[in-house]
């Protein structure tokens, strides 16, 4: 709610889901709270590759979820965005048919896009020739179909955007659509983030950089924080949230599952793929999302780590929540259990944020059997905790350095 001194809530009316653990919200918080390992298995066409698994969404069937004909003209990020966003505005109790369309917007966040239908064509246009590639390859391919999509499927008029902040891009995206709805251009927003790129090249990359765990078992290689860490888990998924107003949902006497209470972003300006060491450029955001709530370190009861299982990011990010946060709040990552999916990943984290405030129950870091010694840090493992919770941080680093970082609040 905007206040005399600049605050302003965001009020979190719907959230829907599609991750590793299952489609849907349940499924996927009753997994993590389990701290059921990573869905990971292997990928097509990269058998001959170091890595050859990854993390999808199992049982997906986009016909039944979005349509037949919707299905075959949609790369499967968007597929998966418009699976989550029908999830989400169910649960926010918003009628499209009832809105004033033009004053609801759409914020996604994606990292790669339809890579997925892009290395499909490409083949096709290699063993067939350019006659037999499909017509709609541009529109599958290209990033702001995304957010386009929602719109034509909800009639949203309003600011249409899509983030690419690498695996930073879904908490851009949500904290863009709060300043729209700050700034008074919009009443609604659904934002979020989408991804699926489990292909091959875009898998086999990522192996060649030595970016992706190599352990001998697939559903205990993304482990976060743990000593013997040494990559993460490709992943894909979307999480879609409905925004609103604080006073415009309390007016409709709707529920709200949590508030965006504040929003960082910051660079590196320090090295294409590896974070700062000393996460100084992280440190920023983070501390721009305290200001922006009116919020200090002491008051965060939790933070939602970007915990990638790589040496590099989770050494840096647990220097800068040691150095911000002395008073030792509780820390978890939940791509132990649902890998990394890259431009989703932050959008799927502020979901598991909210929802850990909703039941004051913080997950587990699943597969984390010993802490780095270095990581000092009280790292939620083996077990969820229970404790009234108000404050929770949540982190998102990307590659080139890009930073975002959201401060959710209790309803």
């Amino acid at each position: 709610m905007a206040a005399g001194d600049g605050r302003f809530d965001a009020a979190i009316t719907g959230l829907g889901m599609v991750t590793p653990a299952g489609s849907g919200v349940s499924p996927t918080w009753e997994r993590l709270c389990a701290a059921e390992s990573t869905c990971a298995g292997p990928i097509a066409g990269l058998s001959g590759e170091p890595v050859a698994f990854g993390a999808q969404v199992p049982d997906f069937d986009p016909v039944t979820a979005i349509g037949r004909r919707k299905a075959w003209r949609l790369d499967r990020h968007n597929q998966l965005a418009l699976a989550a966003a029908a999830e989400a505005l169910a649960d926010s109790g918003l009628d499209p048919a009832t809105w004033d369309g033009a004053r609801v917007g759409v914020v996604l966040g994606v990292g790669l896009g339809g890579a997925a239908s892009w290395e499909a064509q490409h083949r096709t246009m290699l063993e067939q020739g350019a006659a037999s590639m499909s017509p709609m390859l541009i529109p599958l391919l290209i990033c702001n179909m995304s957010a386009g999509h929602l719109a034509m499927e909800y009639g949203a008029k309003g600011p249409n955007l899509v983030t690419v902040t690498a695996c930073a891009s879904g908490t851009t995206a949500i904290g863009t659509a709060r300043e729209l709805l700050r700034g008074g251009l919009c009443d609604v927003v659904l934002t979020g983030g989408a991804e699926a790129c489990m292909v091959p090249s875009i898998a086999g990359g990522f192996a060649r950089m030595g970016a992706l765990s190599r352990h001998e078992d697939p559903a205990a290689a993304s482990r976060p924080f743990d000593v013997s860490r040494d990559g993460f888990v490709l992943a894909e998924g979307a999480a879609v949230l409905v925004l609103e107003r604080l006073e415009d949902a309390r007016a409709r006497g709707a529920r709200v599952r949590a508030r965006v209470s504040g929003y960082g972003a910051s660079a590196d300006a320090y090295n294409p793929t590896a974070p700062d060491p000393h996460g100084l450029g992280a440190e920023l955001a983070v501390r721009a999302a305290l200001r922006d709530a009116g919020a200090g370190p002491d008051s965060v009861d939790h933070v939602n780590a970007h915990g990638t299982s790589t040496p590099l990011n989770d050494a840096a990010e647990a220097r800068l929540i040691r150095r911000v946060f002395p008073h030792q709040p509780p820390v978890t990552s939940v791509k132990g259990v649902l890998g990394h999916s890259l431009g989703a990943a932050g959008a799927i984290e502020a979901a598991a944020a909210a929802l850990t405030l909703e039941h004051s129950f913080i997950p587990p870091t699943a597969n984390l059997v010993s802490q780095d010694p270095e990581i000092d840090l009280d790292v939620v493992a083996g077990k969820g905790r229970e404790g009234q919770l108000s404050t929770v941080v949540s982190n998102s680093f990307g590659f080139g350095g890009q930073n975002a970082v959201l401060l959710l609040t209790r309803a």
